[in-house]
């Protein structure tokens, strides 16, 4: 056999191996989005919206806490994580470089980016929980933040590298200062791939329990005080899909179809940003 058939024989059996297993990861994508809209779609009604938790005897309970409570974290871990994960990341692109002390933070957020996030809630369980005896929506929003943060400075990094140097050098002779050089041109040249990067992150955050677990815990009712245990929609949702409870289970499942439309709809709302400016 001669060396371009067998070239073309090993082509084909990778390419069907490959379609193959393409097909059986969207065979599972289905199923799981199917079964996700047969349980999770027919338990949504208005209640869910406007109740409030209620014990599992009661048929009208609602998820409005959890919801509220969960937007609640996100917002206030966003507010604290996205400028500091843009700031460290130009820090790294526009000022550090390549020197030893950027590429060993760069290794460092990258160990973070892949550590697992019950790791993370275990740590402000013992800095913030454990020495005030006390969960906390301040504890979960710093769980959330710290998780966001790496995925910000890599993507930022990443993005910033990528604007030419030539665009840098221009704006420098025209006479403009670093700061203005960064955020006149590079930011602009840069701003699709760092909006990819926070809504990466924002989804991220969006579907972690486990550090909520650890830090802000649950709430049984309607509260926005941060100084106290704060009901989430993830934390929410494995009680009661663990729950013996028929009408927690349901509810349980409405929780994960809300929560799976929200990253959804971020993962929509971003792309159809990044279209529209990569059109301008």
């Amino acid at each position: 056999m001669s060396t371009k058939a067998r070239r073309v024989i090993i082509n084909k059996i990778v390419l069907t191996l490959s379609t193959i297993s393409a097909i059986i990861g969207i065979m599972f994508l289905f199923w799981i989005l199917f079964v996700l809209f047969y349980k999770g779609f027919s338990a949504l009604n208005l209640n869910i919206f406007l109740n409030n938790m209620a014990p599992a005897i009661f048929p009208n309970g609602g998820l409005k806490n959890a919801i509220l409570g969960h937007m609640l974290l996100i917002v206030c871990a966003s507010i604290v994580g996205i400028p500091l994960g843009i700031l460290a990341g130009t820090f790294l692109s526009e000022y550090a470089g390549k020197s030893k002390m950027a590429n060993f933070i760069r290794d460092i957020s990258d160990v973070m980016m892949s550590s697992p996030s019950i790791v993370i809630g275990a740590f402000i369980y013992a800095i913030l929980v454990y020495p005030f005896k006390q969960f906390s929506g301040w504890a979960g929003i710093s769980a959330l933040a710290i998780i966001m943060i790496p995925i910000v400075i890599r993507t930022t990094d990443d993005m910033l590298s990528l604007v030419p140097q030539s665009q840098r050098e221009a704006a420098a002779a025209l006479g403009a200062t670093k700061y203005k050089v960064i955020i006149g041109i590079v930011y602009k040249g840069a701003k699709t791939g760092i909006l990819t990067g926070v809504l990466l992150a924002i989804a991220r955050i969006s579907g972690e329990t486990a550090p909520l677990l650890f830090t802000s815990f649950n709430n049984n009712f309607f509260s926005l005080n941060l100084n106290e245990p704060v009901s989430s929609l993830t934390v929410t949702m494995f009680s009661y899909a663990t729950s013996p409870y028929e009408t927690w289970i349901s509810i349980g499942w409405a929780a994960a179809f809300i929560l799976s439309m929200f990253v959804l709809g971020i993962n929509i709302i971003g792309r159809f940003i990044i279209k529209t400016k990569v059109r301008k």
